[in-house]
């Protein structure tokens, strides 16, 4: 007895040492503190494969507070003097250094700069504490090793938490500097997403040359300047310096030879050579225009050869309409009113005034982007350097504030806020008057109410908009809201107009305020009431003061914000965790295909063309602008004393220079038939300006000449541009070894951090919610089998006849018989008890549907739910039908009543798992009609059943589709659940305004399909993509993945990033994807007696 038991508690103790969880009797119970076993030790965020092997803590790193400084240069940090003192560098002595390392030594640990320790060749060390340190130094000789303090030029990593992309951790080169504080330059800000308000940042100090190279090349702020998720710029002016460009840009900036001078002086280091440019007006005294500023800013001297050509509309820009021939209107861009278009020739500003489209972030067409584009990393780098150090000089000697009188409203704009407020507020009770007397006309899928819901909030959305539009005229500009909105460096027209004129509408949502008290939102009003005030639209602005409803409303709104924000950090950031788990692995290999790190191919070619998602220069991820480089070509290659190709011979030329510059055909076919297309283009325009030179009743030469000086090319020129054109796209091919799934991972996964979790309304469609924002990517990736807001967009055969649209909506909405029933009664008579059915025909034909008393009859038949057969349901005329339970006399009373319950909710037009149809207007980008001029119409069904709408007749099959992968994997196969991933993510992101390259997208697609198969990125998904145990142990069930793989005897080859990781060995990616080789000799084969397999057989000793 005494025995089993100690056997029991051996057992326990055993169980426990595992796994600390398993469940024991209280009584049994002995140590006070609470066992860890293996299991919780190794398994969650902070065991040993998450917490110590994954993610480590590090030396030589420092952590403190980051501020801002305009005179480093962007590749910079600067490090305080006490943290350059503790952190070391390991520095070999050679004839180079000698001398500064021993004087380093002798300084010590404690004086500046000065070093902690020597590791003498046989591998003893010498800390530099005592006072033999004159000692050491004298005996220092090649081949130590001297533990320095950091000094100004060396590698430093620098980091911002939350890393979310690539950018978020780069190299600088360091600067030591006196204080406490980290700092850089504001223009690297964005990358990574920092602000001043007491963030703070992490460094860290490589100690090899080879981490140094690769920090410096891979990872290099110069060779980051753009974000691999688009190609658009990220590092670039900020805030102050687009409001410095901005106002020394204004038309009205002049400045004699001495300030003009030294201004100019401002943006370099003292030491560069400055040509100025002749001055613009040279009577009564000379004066350059801030204009001329900028000139000298892109190009200061003559040797600096750099031909800038960029023509970018900016926030301010407004249409100038010169005048109409026919539908067309000729705009004359550069007669911008507000001097919005920014046009630079040959590195000369021709016009406009500078703000965040030319040199601010995410803008392809922008001044840094072309400098990287058409020059190199280090011309863009320079620029932003001088103006860095220009904006922050002169801004502090112009001075720019704001105060309180800068939103102060004057009388005009009160008046006009008056009689915008008024009048919408009158549109807005007769919009409730016709609803109360229910001549409300509906709109597309909605009823009464939604439609006044819709109307309502549309007038009131106006109200702000229009007040923010006279405020952007009535104020000063001067104002420095109005300056910052213009040139972009903080806020808009909205918020302008919150401060001074109108808050408006607050929405809670996605709708107006609802009623939280019984019939009112809140108990000031009267119940049911529908009037702005009642649903949360503030007339006051930020200026003049909420009143206390105002004030209710407006913290009901900002209280979603507060809670979306928070409840989005976690969503994202463990979706992005899975993302990366799943995508890790991948990378492009010697023969440019993408494989896992199996070897399995994922893509024969990484995004079909082999590109570089951060080299792209073109919308939507296309490899180059031609515009902007024919611009430029032309603008650098003048026709002097050359003559213009005529139109036919373009096209000739063109397969000339194709064959001559890419022989072996490493540029796509795609790219040459676009390149075709629009030099045909170019060549359509010559002919049509060419025809109207002829066709005038005074031809001359002169006019020729000027057309061909519009629109011609000559064969200089072309010959330039295709060169141009072939020699960029072969460079933008993307490298061997680039770990797109990390990148593509983080491209996705950070502009989740951006995005809500709200449903929003589908576009021309009030009363229809879509999901959207994180919700709606995590639908996708997860692969979920039911989704939340299911929808079938159908494209329709006649698609410009609204009458077939609502016929065709008949066939596909579910009309169940309730609808179209005028009454359901039972009959009980002394010889039958029935229940007699009478449809309303008016009500029928006005919907245009065919649907009589035999239809209703065939599907009350087929309801299996009802269990009624022929002989049941008796068709008394063309609108009347009789049902009879087929119980028992003793059960008929509660069959009837059970009967007439279910009767209303048979199905007797179209497909039982639709839930609606509505019919809307086809909008091809902001129009509705078609070439004829006709409205086009495309139905939107809410609901499943993708393959029951396509076999619909009317409906075009082929264009019609589903947002549900799942369901467009079941009847149309693997490629079009593929096409379905990454159309969604694409729309998805396109909603909130994110633009991401679609090779990102297609790489997620492929991972989620190539088995075969749509595999979620879950913790099962990820399980069947085959990964490796180490992996999926660092993912999630760590002990279940542990212990199924000791059960079954698996191992692991150790080849994806996470076991490399784990292991401490070189990751098979990036620098680590070729293996260096040497040729040796061939070395005679060595004997070492028998062979020990066959010595045991054989019982031979070895």
């Amino acid at each position: 007895m005494l025995c089993d038991r100690a056997w029991e508690d051996l057992q326990v103790e055993v169980a426990q040492y595992i796994n600390s969880d398993v469940r024991i009797d209280n009584k049994e119970k002995k140590a006070a503190k609470p066992l860890s076993g293996f299991l919780q030790r190794i398994k969650g965020k902070h065991g040993r494969f998450r917490g110590n092997l994954s993610g480590k803590r590090v030396e030589f790193t420092g952590r403190t507070v980051i501020s801002p400084d305009p005179n480093l240069k962007i590749t910079e940090v600067a490090i305080p003097i006490h943290m350059a003192q503790i952190l070391s560098y390991p520095e070999r002595v050679s004839s180079h250094n000698i001398e500064k390392l021993r004087q380093y030594v002798r300084n010590g640990p404690s004086k500046y700069p000065g070093a902690l320790s020597v590791k003498y060749p046989d591998g003893n060390s010498r800390f530099l504490m005592g006072d033999y340190r004159k000692r050491y130094a004298d005996e220092l000789k090649f081949g130590c090793i001297v533990h320095r303090h950091l000094e100004d030029g060396d590698v430093v990593l620098f980091n911002r938490q939350p890393s979310l992309h690539r950018m978020s951790i780069m190299c600088h080169r360091a600067r030591i500097m006196p204080w406490r504080t980290l700092r850089f330059n504001e223009s690297v800000c964005n990358p990574y997403n920092a602000d001043f308000d007491g963030d703070e940042m992490n460094m860290h100090v490589p100690q090899t040359e080879e981490a140094r190279t690769e920090a410096l090349m891979l990872m290099g702020v110069q060779n980051n300047l753009c974000t691999p998720k688009n190609g658009e710029i990220l590092v670039a002016s900020t805030q102050d310096f687009l409001t410095s460009s901005f106002l020394i840009t204004r038309k009205d900036t002049f400045y004699d030879r001495a300030a003009f001078s030294l201004v100019c002086s401002y943006m370099g280091d003292g030491m560069d050579l400055i040509d100025l440019p002749t001055p613009t007006l040279l009577k009564p005294i000379e004066l350059w225009t801030g204009k001329q500023l900028f000139n000298v800013l892109l190009r200061p001297h003559a040797s600096v050869r750099v031909y800038l050509n960029l023509a970018v509309k900016e926030r301010n820009y407004s249409r100038k309409i010169v005048k109409k021939i026919g539908d067309k209107e000729i705009e004359v861009e550069t007669m911008c009113p507000n001097d919005g278009f920014v046009y630079i020739r040959n590195s000369e500003l021709i016009c406009g005034q500078l703000g965040k489209a030319t040199i601010g972030n995410g803008n392809k067409d922008g001044l840094y982007s072309i400098l990287l584009r058409d020059y190199n990393a280090h011309a863009a780098a320079t620029c932003m350097n001088r103006l860095a150090k220009l904006s922050a000089r002169w801004i502090g000697n112009h001075g720019f504030s704001i105060g309180i009188d800068d939103v102060q409203p004057g009388k005009r704009l009160n008046d006009a806020k008056g009689v915008s407020i008024s009048g919408d507020y009158k549109k807005c009770d007769e919009q409730i008057r016709l609803f109360n007397e229910g001549k409300l006309q509906l709109k597309p899928g909605c009823d009464a109410a939604q439609t006044l819901e819709a109307n309502i909030t549309e007038i009131l959305n106006k109200i702000r908009d229009e007040t923010g539009k006279v405020c952007m005229r009535e104020l000063h500009w001067r104002n420095s809201p109005l300056i910052m909105s213009q040139c972009g460096s903080k806020g808009s027209a909205i918020n302008i107009s919150q401060m001074i004129a109108c808050v408006g509408q607050q929405s809670v949502g996605g709708r107006r305020a609802p009623n939280g008290f019984i019939d009112r939102s809140l108990p000031h009003f009267e119940r049911g009431s529908k009037t702005p005030a009642a649903k949360g639209f503030v007339a006051n602005s930020f200026y003049s003061g909420l009143t206390a409803t105002e004030f209710f409303f407006h913290t009901m709104g900002g209280r979603e914000g507060l809670v979306d924000t928070a409840v989005k950090t976690a969503e994202t950031g463990y979706m992005s965790r899975r993302l990366i788990k799943s995508l890790e692995d991948l990378g492009i290999h010697y023969d440019n295909t993408c494989r896992n790190a199996s070897g399995c191919i994922v893509q024969f070619i990484y995004g079909d063309d082999g590109m570089d998602p951060s080299s792209m220069e073109g919308k939507n991820g296309f490899p180059l602008n031609f515009d902007r480089l024919l611009m430029k070509v032309k603008a650098t290659c003048p026709p002097i004393d050359q003559k213009y190709l005529s139109v036919d011979a373009i096209p000739h030329m063109l397969e000339e220079q194709l064959v001559k510059h890419d022989p072996d055909g490493v540029c796509s076919e795609a790219f040459k038939k676009s390149l075709k297309g629009f030099l045909e283009g170019k060549a359509n325009d010559l002919k049509r300006l060419m025809e109207l030179v002829n066709n005038c009743a005074q031809k001359s030469e002169i006019l020729e000449d000027i057309g061909h000086k519009i629109a011609g090319i000559t064969d200089r020129q072309l010959e330039v541009f295709i060169r141009i054109c072939v020699g960029r796209y072969r460079s933008k091919v993307i490298e061997a070894g680039t770990a797109i799934g990390a990148i593509g991972a983080q491209s996705i996964g950070e502009p989740g951090t951006q995005m809500t979790l709200k449903t929003f309304h589908f576009a021309g469609v009030a009363s229809m919610n879509i999901t959207q924002g994180v919700p709606r990517i995590k639908e996708i990736i997860n692969a979920a089998k039911k989704i939340s807001t299911p929808i079938i967009t159908a494209e329709l055969e006649f698609d410009n006849n609204v009458n077939v649209a609502r016929m065709v909506r008949g066939y596909i909405e579910k009309t169940v018989l309730g609808q179209v029933a005028k009454s359901i009664k039972i009959v009980m008579t002394s010889r039958l008890a029935s229940v007699v059915i009478s449809l309303d025909m008016e009500r029928i034909q006005g919907a245009q549907l065919y649907i009589d008393a035999n239809v209703v009859k065939e599907s009350i038949l087929l309801t299996s739910k009802l269990k009624l057969k022929e002989q049941h349901v008796k068709v008394l005329d063309v609108k009347k039908l009789e049902v009879v339970p087929p119980a028992d006399r003793s059960k008929i009373h509660f069959e009837l009543h059970a009967l007439k319950n279910l009767l209303p909710m048979v199905v007797v037009k179209g497909i039982k798992t639709v839930e609606r149809a509505v019919i809307a207007e086809k909008k091809n980008g902001n129009k509705s009609l078609n070439k004829e001029g006709k409205k086009q119409y495309q139905l939107f069904v809410e609901g499943m059943g993708l393959l029951s709408v396509m076999g619909i007749e009317g409906i075009e099959g082929r264009k019609t589709m589903s947002n549900h992968v799942m369901e467009m994997l079941q009847v149309l196969g693997i490629e079009a659940a593929r096409s379905c991933i990454i159309n969604e993510i694409a729309s998805t992101m396109a909603s909130h305004g994110m633009s991401i390259d679609i090779r990102h997208m297609m790489l997620l697609a492929d991972v989620m399909t190539f088995r075969g198969e749509v595999l979620g990125i879950t913790r099962f998904g990820i399980q069947k993509m085959d990964k490796s145990i180490l992996m999926l142990a660092s993912f999630e069930k760590t002990g279940d993945h542990l212990f199924n793989a000791s059960v079954n005897g698996r191992d692991d080859r150790i080849e994806g990033v996470t076991e490399c990781i784990i292991m401490g060995i070189p990751i098979q990616l990036g620098t680590g994807i070729f293996k260096v080789m040497q040729r040796v000799d061939t070395l005679p084969m060595l004997k070492y007696g028998a062979d020990p397999v066959l010595c045991i057989f054989l019982k031979q000793p070895i």
